[in-house]
């Protein structure tokens, strides 16, 4: 097992954000790009590089491209905050980035050259015998662009601004790049682990979406998830995502509401295919009941609902035509039909290349 000694060694849980609605007007607060990638805490100790997760996990052996680079731009002897980003056609690629997570060491190095990652740093927490994790946020970032210096890709500093104007202008103008927000980060404040004391400022929006199933909670007991469907201008429902976090209460509740629309539910439902759990290879494996990489065999059996709800969602994003996170519920819309459902209701950001982020050039 990989061991480094330094002054702040592994496991380090990464400082968090809390979510706050628009843009605080505050004067003591750095802003930088909210990066939609896999949070990664760097420790390197001469030649042993170690890519620590926020879940402890380390990723160093699904990112082998990443650490010659990161040997050759930071420090000697560091820990960096930041995030592992893949891009695609100059635009960050998070399903992407997701693939590169794969137990076969011959696919890990295929997806090392086919789709190679970036290191975004936002945070210094040592350097040579230095813990600087008490040190001030403003103190920590001049320490980190004094050992970035001079640095190329695929190793980035991330840019930053305490100008309100400018701020607001990156929450807009970086979303077409595929970021979903800002960060701003107080200038006194410490590095504390696992804390919520940054903030985040991300884009909410709401959307009419096609109920067209459901997936039972984890303890087995009331509804889970609502599987959410749109339609494109042929006139397929694609399933877009999901609609989470109710109740105890309102999982029992949403049991019996939704249980009149699953008799004869699979004869004629858009998604009949998907019912079998062996068919996963239809429209790049994302449909309601498939696998993935983070859950490993846990349960995603979904229950077929007849086409005929429809339910506003809160969403702040979307990528690849689907909601970027798990949207919430903000009401039943009787009023409208499952075909008033479609793609074009979404706010999609005007796109622009992921280097205007990198250089925003102010």
């Amino acid at each position: 097992m990989r061991t480094v000694d330094l002054p702040v060694n592994p496991p380090v849980k990464p400082m968090l954000a809390k979510a706050v609605a628009g843009l605080p007007e505050r004067d003591d607060l750095i802003f930088e790009p909210k990066w939609d990638g896999f949070r990664c805490i760097v420790f390197r100790d001469g030649d042993e590089v170690i890519l620590g997760s926020r879940n402890e996990r380390p990723l160093t052996r699904y990112f082998p491209e990443i650490l010659d680079p990161l040997r050759r731009h930071l420090p000697d002897r560091c820990v960096v905050d930041g995030e592992l980003i893949v891009a695609t056609d100059d635009h960050l690629d998070f399903d992407g980035l997701q693939q590169r997570i794969h137990p076969a060491e011959s696919r890990v190095n295929m997806l090392a050259e086919k789709t190679p990652a970036a290191f975004i740093a936002f945070d210094l927490l040592a350097v040579g015998g230095d813990d600087l994790r008490d040190q001030p946020f403003l103190v920590r970032r001049a320490r980190l662009e004094e050992a970035l210096a001079g640095t190329a890709p695929p190793i980035h500093l991330t840019p930053t601004t305490t100008d309100h104007a400018t701020a607001a202008r990156w929450f807009t103008v970086f979303e077409g790049a595929g970021l979903d927000g800002l960060i701003a980060k107080p200038v006194d404040d410490p590095y504390v682990e696992n804390k919520r004391t940054q903030l985040k400022i991300k884009h909410v929006r709401s959307a009419d979406a096609v109920v067209a199933g459901y997936r039972w909670h984890k303890d087995g007991e009331g509804v889970g998830s609502l599987l959410l469907g749109l339609y494109n201008d042929n006139g397929d429902l694609h399933h877009v995502g999901v609609a989470a976090s109710f109740t105890a209460k309102r999982r029992a509740e949403l049991v019996e509401e939704l249980a009149p629309l699953t008799e004869g539910a699979l004869e004629a439902h858009p998604w009949k295919a998907w019912a079998d759990a062996e068919a996963h290879a239809a429209e790049d494996g994302r449909m309601p009941g498939a696998p993935n990489r983070w859950s490993g065999k846990k349960d995603h059996s979904w229950v077929p609902l007849r086409i005929e709800k429809v339910v506003e969602v809160k969403y702040g994003s979307t990528l690849n035509g689907r909601f970027r996170e798990v949207t919430k519920v903000l009401r039943w819309r009787p009023d409208k039909t499952p075909a008033e459902c479609d793609f074009s209701q979404l706010d999609e950001p005007v796109p622009v290349g992921l280097q205007t982020v990198l250089d925003p050039g102010d």
